[in-house]
């Protein structure tokens, strides 16, 4: 307990003090594993068993969690680009990866000089942008982004697991069963078991999903803290029912997410606090059992391959892979393009899918794997993770975000009236400089004002300045244009 209260305690102000110079948190919990670790402070953690199930419970709640915070108005515009780059966009980075892998690593690590179905296991295993570290650093960034870029990123990376997941197992299968190459009834019998399990992955999701936002408004309880944890039982029951059944479950809770997070639930800020809260913790013990189970020594010898296939995969696999995704597709600029081929993200995904392969006695070089996967997901986070911003500024995506005076003010989903901020203007001012002369729309009443760094009850007698901040609240249906409180 004193080891675990000591690297959490660390990785919060190592997370901290990163942030300040536009350093991803992930990548520092992943550094504070590997210093405690065995080449760091000795800490012995060798388990890559163990490693994939942190990482799996992990990613259950982050998907889960990920799914909650989005809005189906937001993703609606973008859903077929999103699910293109989540599918086909998979694919294809496979695919290009694969083929450099093959042909380039035969003179950079002539010890390695992979077989086309073990260099294909290893472009599957870093084939998908991670959720983790997307959601993360979206989400902790300040800025927006314009064409709907920041809800096809995180749509996109919170459900291309299942395609990467499903290639990974392919590809171990195919070097367990002894073959070297891909034949045609291989081909056809992996793509309707991936179809398959895409289909139950999302059946299971959104039945699963629905009946949770059943049990939470039926649950009738005087104990508010009790809602999350149900809510907590939902999302592992998402994950392992339909694991159980045959489909994707990585895919079954981010939907089931989603449905939960669009439908009207009890108590739905408690639940979203406490799963914010809680991702985090599971976002720091993943990455720090992950850290923990590489041994820094060994990343010195991957360095100059690991380097190489980073460099060609953010470069070239990903941009290649991305705009013959988007091809058909012509709402995004090009620029939008580019950013969305830049934030390809690799994280904590591909490592613990990597683990997969450790755990395979037939994969020859999986610790090879493992490292070369580690170094690139640290490449990724420090090359494109630090510079998520600039290139949206550098392209000129970066939309002002205004932020909410009156943040953390809510209502319940049951109560028919909406709460929306709007900024005292001159010509509100024009009959007067009180509150009872300012017109309002219908059924609408100030129920408080933000003036300078002071909060204060309106009266009618209250006078406003330019620059003050209402918090407004309407009845639903006839609430202005404003930004929602």
């Amino acid at each position: 307990m004193l080891v675990i209260a000591t690297l959490l305690l660390i990785s919060v102000f190592v997370g901290k003090a990163g942030s300040r110079y536009g350093m991803p948190a992930l990548l520092l919990f992943l550094g504070v594993g590997m210093l405690a670790g065995t080449d760091g402070f000795g800490l012995q953690f060798d388990s890559a068993q163990a490693a994939q199930f942190i990482g799996m419970i992990s990613l259950s709640v982050i998907l889960f969690s990920g799914g909650l915070d989005t809005k189906y108005r937001d993703i609606k515009p973008i859903l077929g680009q999103g699910l293109v780059l989540a599918t086909v966009g998979v694919l294809l980075t496979t695919l290009v990866t694969g083929t450099f892998i093959y042909y380039v690593f035969h003179w950079l690590a002539p010890a390695y000089a992979f077989g086309w179905v073990e260099s294909m296991l290893l472009a599957s295993i870093m084939s998908s942008t991670d959720s983790a570290s997307v959601f993360s650093i979206l989400n902790s960034s300040k800025t927006g982004l314009r064409q709907h870029l920041k809800p096809t990123l995180e749509l996109e990376s919170g459900s291309n697991d299942p395609m990467a997941y499903m290639l990974v197992i392919m590809f171990i299968g195919i070097i367990e069963s002894g073959a070297d190459s891909l034949d045609s009834d291989l081909i056809a019998g992996s793509a309707l078991l991936l179809c398959r399990q895409l289909l139950i992955g999302a059946v299971g999701g959104f039945i699963i999903g629905y009946a949770s936002v059943k049990i939470i408004n039926r649950l009738r309880s005087d104990n508010e803290f009790l809602y999350p944890v149900t809510m907590l039982a939902c999302a592992f029951f998402a994950f392992t029912l339909t694991e159980l059944a045959g489909g994707n479950a990585y895919l079954a809770v981010y939907l089931a997410g989603l449905v939960v997070g669009n439908n009207r639930i009890d108590l739905k800020r408690t639940i979203a606090t406490f799963f914010g809260g809680f991702t985090w913790l599971v976002q720091i013990l993943m990455f720090l059992s992950l850290g923990l189970l590489v041994n820094p020594r060994e990343l010195w010898p991957v360095a100059i391959p690991a380097i190489a296939l980073g460099v060609f995969m953010i470069l070239v696999a990903r941009p290649l892979a991305v705009f013959a995704s988007l091809m058909p597709f012509r709402n995004f600029t090009f620029k939008a393009r580019c950013y969305i081929s830049w934030v390809g993200l690799r994280g904590a995904v591909p490592i613990i899918f990597a683990t997969y392969a450790l755990m395979s006695p037939a994969v020859e070089h999986a610790r090879f794997m493992f490292n070369v996967v580690f170094f690139i997901t640290i490449l990724s986070l420090i090359i494109q993770g630090t510079t998520v911003n600039k290139m949206a500024a550098a392209l000129g995506l970066k939309d002002t975000l205004r932020e909410n005076a009156f943040d953390g003010v809510d209502l319940p989903d049951h109560v028919t009236a909406a709460l929306t901020e709007t900024d005292v203007t001159a010509s509100m001012l024009s009959n007067g400089n009180t509150l009872k002369e300012i017109e309002l729309p219908p059924n609408t009443l100030v129920m408080m004002v933000k003036h300078g760094d002071e909060y204060i009850v309106p009266k009618g007698n209250t006078h406003l300045y330019l620059g003050d901040t209402l918090l407004l609240i309407t009845e639903k249906g006839t609430a202005p244009r404003n930004n929602p409180a």
